[in-house]
């Protein structure tokens, strides 16, 4: 298993049940052929730049381990998800 991080922002608009369990979803995705290896919530931010008009945005840090081919599948319901506005899944190294 390689070792990833993954960089969440979700829509400020969500609310904290929402969000968490939006934020527990897709750890279960990981969790199917992975591991959750630490979660660092970061809070509200500012974005560097608007995105749909929303100024802010809540930051997770989500460290995590998992074969190479469920990343694919990882990114997949992440970039079709509504409440996720971006983000970034790196390989870190060993």
């Amino acid at each position: 298993m390689n070792n990833y991080e993954a960089v969440l922002i979700f829509n400020p608009d969500l609310t904290d049940e929402i969000r968490n369990q939006q934020l527990d979803t897709f750890k279960e995705i990981i969790a199917q052929a992975g591991e959750v290896t630490s979660v660092d919530d970061w809070g509200k931010k500012k974005l560097a730049y608007e995105i749909n008009d929303y100024k802010d945005g809540y930051y997770y840090i989500v460290d995590f381990k998992a074969e190479a081919n469920h990343i694919k599948e990882f990114e997949r319901r992440m970039r079709i998800s509504d409440s996720i506005m971006r983000y970034m899944v790196i390989r870190k190294e060993d």
